[in-house]
């Protein structure tokens, strides 16, 4: 059975073209604030989108990176298994710039990886990649990550547990974590854990690695947040994209002569 649609009726897309709906102000009246930069570059992404022409048993959603069509099924009943703005963003924001932030044999882990986009992508870029989430997570984490990235990826990815700061020396221990790169995106809001998650952060991290975090301001939790990261982090806002209300930041852990 053939369905018709278009790239506007993606759910993701509807939430990048519309930010100002959650907050209360009509979507293109916010968008009418931001400048043609931020407009261009958040078409851009939308562009990247698309949702399937054909109804199959599985519903999934269609994104385009790397030169690949990604297919992703995502879990309605759970925050961590939908594709939110932030992960498209990061996505985006590898593919172009892979002169500076060069992915090829990279270490990796993502943090929240939820649906494994950014993993997928990352991935596909060449480097060697963890994905990690809560337990509850792994399957559709698991899956999304198989069929994207099979006989597609120069280093086949993993998927493993991580409960923010529970068994961090059991299961990551520091003596072994040599990771280049930590991917987040969209892992700080409305949650009772983001103490452990900041633990995370500064357990992961080793002196040379790199946090790419892209974060969606919603509450005043986020700003305390990033004020409580910015005590042991080394914080540089790398791109902002007003209407959507999220930005891309780079860190790095402080050495003792920056603290």
């Amino acid at each position: 059975m053939i369905k018709k649609t278009s790239i506007y009726s993606h759910p993701l897309v509807h939430r990048l073209m519309d930010p100002g709906a959650q907050k209360g102000i009509p979507g293109d009246l916010y968008l009418e604030k931001t400048d043609d930069d931020n407009k261009k570059v958040v078409a851009e992404i939308m562009a990247r989108c698309f949702v399937p022409r054909l109804i199959t048993t599985t519903s999934w959603e269609g994104f385009h990176f790397v030169g690949q069509e990604i297919r992703i099924t995502e879990g309605m009943d759970c925050y961590g298994a939908v594709v939110w703005p932030s992960a498209l963003v990061l996505c985006y924001f590898l593919e172009t710039n892979v002169k500076h932030y060069n992915m090829v044999d990279k270490n990796v882990i993502e943090i929240g990886a939820g649906t494994g986009l950014v993993s997928i992508v990352a991935s596909l870029l060449g480097a060697h990649v963890i994905a990690t989430d809560l337990p509850e997570l792994l399957g559709n984490l698991q899956y999304n990550i198989s069929r994207n990235t099979k006989m597609k990826c120069k280093h086949l990815p993993q998927v493993k547990e991580l409960s923010w700061g529970i068994a961090l020396d059991e299961n990551f221990p520091r003596s072994s974590n040599n990771f280049d790169y930590i991917l987040a995106a969209d892992v700080v809001y409305a949650h009772p854990f983001l103490e452990e998650l900041l633990i995370t952060f500064d357990h992961l991290c080793k002196e040379t690695t790199v946090i790419l975090w892209v974060m969606k301001f919603r509450l005043e939790k986020e700003n305390n947040f990033v004020d409580r990261f910015k005590e042991l982090f080394d914080l540089e806002e790398i791109s902002s994209f007003p209407s959507l209300n999220i930005k891309l930041y780079k860190a790095m852990k402080k050495t003792r002569r920056s603290a």
